[in-house]
This record gives structure tokens, C-alpha cells and sequence, in this order.
């Protein structure tokens, strides 16, 4: 029996205008209503997360950055995993060395050195997920996050960890070379305490190795005393394996990629679609677990 729902946001839970749609706010409530606590965990920042929660009335908890930052309904934080200073530096000369851009996720917002190039890297982000790029939305939202102070410009990272309380949580980085990409990803995978994962082909999401969406949820189902083989989760790229290979329940959206499909055991329809709420529903309701 199902007792705890956690679902990934980009290409999941959102569709491609990153809104939640009416049936998957629906099918959350449903089972919230009937004592089910449904947790969104993502790769995003908990200041980007909250949008498009924020554009509902749904309350929810929050596994943010892979894991890197836990927060309860009222976004309060629980728990916190950074990047120390020896392995920000193994990661960043590794990308230098290749001449691959990233940015740093921090404990107060992303930090980029050439917003042109975050630009790029959104259009190719759409592109690849089989979507037309809204060019003009896409720097309209660039630059409200630089003017709310999340996306933050600096002439290099450099100085970022002497910044009294800044603590560096995720490094993403990107490149249009998937060959080159792939090669730095396994790399730095070779390190025991970094996780290397990936939210769009393209692009390598970094953290600490105790910093994965898999063990957030573990954590959160141990507090809440409820077995994993008891826990749904939903996603579609490589940073939700670690969450989907641990629970009774994995669920991979139509427009998965092959390797989270492998470790699930269903298949729901796409993010497109409400695929989440249509699983949710399929197995609180239609298999009778809830009337």
C-alpha cells in the first residue's frame, strides 16, 4: 500500500511550460486527502521550485538539488549537504580542463559568469526534450531571476566560498558535446564522495555523494515510519534512478530516458500528458487501494 508519493518536477511533473497541470494538482490533493504525503524532489534550487508550486495552493515538502537540501511544507530547512572546498576544486579543474561551462548552486542562489551562455544552454535543454524553445521567454526569465537576486552575475567562481555563510551545494555543468560530457562525467564519478547525475542530455548535475534524491527520500520515509517498499516515485532522467531503484513503486513517465525505464517497474503517460496524475490515481483509486 502506497503511503508516500515522490515525484521529480522538470519533464515530470511539469509539462512544458512548466506548469503543473489541473490533473496532477488534482490527483496530489487526492492523496493527500486521504493521508498520503506526496514530496516533490528535484534537481532545481528550492527559490526555483517554489514558482510554479506557488502558482497553486498546493503544500508540499521539498527535496531540492538532488537532495543537497531538504525542506518541510512550510520551507523550513531539515537538512543540508555541500561541496567542501578540496572536491569544488577537483570538479572545477576538471571542467576548466575541458572547457566546459557550468554554474554554482549555493545555499542562496546560482551563481553564472556569462548569462549568454545560461541562454544556450536552455535552448538546447528544450531542443533535446523535443520541444520549441520560446527564445523570448526563456531571457525574460533570466533576467527576473537576476533581478530578484537568485541568478547571480560574477566576473568567476572564484571567490564564492569566501563569502561569510555561502555554502556551494551543486555544480551544473553543460556542453553540447555528449562525448566530451560523458567522458568528464565519469571522471569525476570515479571520486566516492561526489554524486554525478544528469536532468537533460547535455548536462552534468554535481553534488556531494550524500546529496541524492534516492537517500533524501530514504531519510524522509524512515522519519515518517514508513517502509520503502511502500513509496511511489516518478521521473524521467538519471538523477531519479537513485530514487526509483530504492521504492515498491517506481514509475517512469512516457518520455523517460531508456535508463530510468530499465529500473522501473511502470510506465505512466508523459509530463505532457498528466502522466503523473493519471499513475497516481491508476494506483490509489483504480486498483482499489483508495475508493
Amino acid at each position: 500500500m502506497i503511503k508516500l508519493i515522490a515525484t521529480d518536477m522538470d519533464g515530470t511533473l511539469l509539462n512544458a511550460a512548466h506548469e503543473i497541470t489541473p490533473e496532477n494538482q488534482a490527483a496530489i490533493k487526492f492523496a493527500q486527502e486521504h493521508g498520503i504525503t506526496v514530496v516533490i524532489a528535484t534537481g532545481r534550487a528550492f527559490y526555483e521550485a517554489n514558482t510554479p508550486v506557488a502558482e497553486t495552493d498546493l503544500k508540499v515538502p521539498y527535496i531540492c538539488l538532488n537532495g543537497a537540501e531538504v525542506r518541510d511544507e512550510t520551507f523550513n530547512i531539515m537538512s543540508t549537504s555541500h561541496l567542501n572546498h578540496s572536491l569544488v576544486n577537483k570538479i572545477t579543474t576538471t571542467l576548466k580542463k575541458e572547457d566546459i561551462y557550468y554554474q554554482v548552486y549555493t545555499n542562496r542562489g546560482i551563481y553564472t559568469e556569462d548569462p549568454q551562455r545560461d541562454l544556450e544552454i536552455y535552448i538546447d535543454i528544450a531542443e533535446r526534450a523535443g520541444q520549441k524553445a520560446d527564445v523570448e521567454k526563456i531571457k525574460n526569465s533570466i533576467q527576473k531571476r537576476i533581478d530578484n537576486g537568485t541568478l547571480k552575475i560574477v566576473d568567476n567562481y572564484d571567490k564564492i566560498e569566501e563569502i561569510p555563510g555561502e555554502l556551494i551545494m551543486k555544480i551544473l555543468a553543460f556542453d553540447s558535446d555528449l562525448g566530451k560530457i560523458d567522458l568528464v562525467g565519469q571522471e569525476l564519478a570515479k571520486s566516492p564522495n561526489l554524486a554525478v547525475s544528469s536532468s537533460s542530455r547535455g548536462n552534468l548535475e554535481i553534488t556531494h555523494s550524500d546529496a541524492q534524491k534516492g537517500i533524501a527520500l530514504a531519510t524522509i520515509a524512515k522519519q515518517l515510519g514508513i517502509d520503502l517498499e511502500n513509496v511511489m516515485a516518478l521521473g524521467d532522467n538519471l538523477n531519479d534512478i537513485s530514487m526509483l531503484e530504492r521504492v515498491g513503486y517506481p514509475v517512469a513517465m512516457d518520455n523517460a530516458a531508456p535508463e530510468v525505464k530499465a529500473v522501473a517497474k511502470y510506465i505512466t503517460d508523459s509530463n505532457e500528458n498528466s502522466g503523473v496524475g493519471k499513475a497516481i490515481m491508476k494506483f490509489l483509486k483504480d486498483e482499489n487501494q483508495l475508493s
